[in-house]
């Protein structure tokens, strides 16, 4: 296996681009009811009105209308063409990634982990503020040098050729993937799936990370009653929202951690289908063109099975029963599912940071990028 690190350019054909394009003109639409009584109500839980049914008509339409016939996917190409792109082979995988080192020399190594169904899109608007925070107002003292990795399986690192990318196999590759860049001691972040992955990454190299930031920690109850006992209002209004979002919004996930095959034929077919998919949490929190570069994306690089299939090798894995203990810290947004702390210390025995948001959703980075920026640096900033 080569260990060589490769420089990386995108560089999409045009017939690749024709073809889609075609395709987007043919879209044969979905038919739907027509709106429910409820359609103009506030949203007070994970559904938000007109979703009932899951992703409306009018959305898919709106996009892909859009896609075909405003949206510059070379100007976005060119975006993440303006940061320094490499590629290298871990564990039998490429794995692609930008790395952006900071101008100060005391920065501090990040490696930062996007969600499903986002990309490294995700983390492009932080790049330049962490990197640099004197040319965006901020203390230089709080530098970052930035890898930011596409998860293999996922967009530019392709997909995966073989059985067993779960989240902790990811965090190996983590692992060396930093080790090869020359980094001894770094912070781990990640949002989503990145919130999976990046405590495991403190876990496997516990003498490298030295912390592990997080927009979640997914830690439940176990269902005995007793675990309840004692918990505040707060407490319960809070498994009270996770429990509806498992009721109503959670099917993407039961199905990509059981049978992720299934609806991944549809998806490398027809392009509207893997817009609406990705949709369903994209959705109205991010801007229509970030959802459309992920689902140009996923679509050129024809990802969607292999990015689905890392819900199913981490549904049929045994997951260490000890609890992480690298300096963990929590930032939760108003917008998103929050955790209980008497639950996350069951499986994070070392958070020294909690700190929680009265704005932003579950993709913080785009909809609250400032407060997600200023939480990385007063959390690493304790620990350099």
């Amino acid at each position: 296996m080569s260990t060589e690190i490769r420089p990386f350019r995108i560089d999409i054909p045009q017939a690749d681009l024709d073809d889609l394009q075609e395709r987007l003109t043919r879209t044969r639409w979905a038919e739907e009811l027509p709106p429910g009584p409820g359609e103009e109500k506030e949203q007070t839980g994970p559904v938000p009105p007109g979703w009932e049914y899951g992703v409306p008509l009018s959305y898919v339409r709106r996009l892909v209308e859009r896609w075909r016939d405003g949206y510059d996917w070379r100007a976005w190409e060119a975006k993440i063409n303006s940061y320094p792109q490499f590629t290298t082979e871990i564990d039998g995988q490429t794995v692609h990634f930008l790395h952006v080192r900071s101008p100060e020399p005391g920065a501090t190594p990040l490696i930062l982990t996007h969600g499903w169904p986002n990309t490294v899109v995700e983390y492009l608007d932080l790049i330049g503020p962490l990197t640099d925070p004197r040319a965006h107002g901020g203390d230089p003292a709080d530098a970052f040098h930035v890898v930011v990795p596409s998860i293999p399986g996922f967009g530019f690192s392709g997909p995966t050729r073989e059985r067993g990318w779960n989240r902790h196999r990811v965090a190996r590759a983590w692992a060396e993937l930093m080790r090869r860049l020359g980094y001894e001691r770094y912070g781990a972040h990640g949002n989503d799936a990145g919130a999976l992955i990046s405590p495991e990454v403190g876990r496997v190299a516990p003498e490298q990370v030295i912390g592990v930031h997080v927009t979640q920690l997914f830690s439940f109850p176990s269902g005995d009653p007793a675990e309840f006992e004692g918990l505040s209002a707060e407490d319960m209004a809070m498994l009270a929202f996770l429990q509806a979002f498992n009721a109503e919004m959670s099917a993407f996930a039961q199905l990509q951690a059981t049978k992720p095959q299934n609806l991944a034929h549809a998806l490398a077919d027809s392009p509207a289908g893997q817009l609406a998919w990705i949709g369903q949490l994209l959705g109205e929190a991010v801007d229509p063109d970030v959802v459309l570069t992920n689902a140009t994306i996923y679509w050129l690089t024809n990802t969607s099975a292999s990015s689905a299939r890392l819900y199913y090798e981490d549904n049929h894995i045994e997951h260490p029963a000890e609890p992480t203990a690298a300096p963990t810290g929590l930032a939760a947004f108003a917008y998103d599912f929050k955790p209980v702390r008497r639950f996350a210390e069951r499986d994070h025995a070392n958070i020294v940071s909690w700190n929680e948001f009265e704005r932003g959703s579950h993709w913080a980075a785009h909809d609250a990028p400032d407060l997600l920026i200023g939480d990385l640096r007063r959390f690493f900033g304790g620990l350099r």
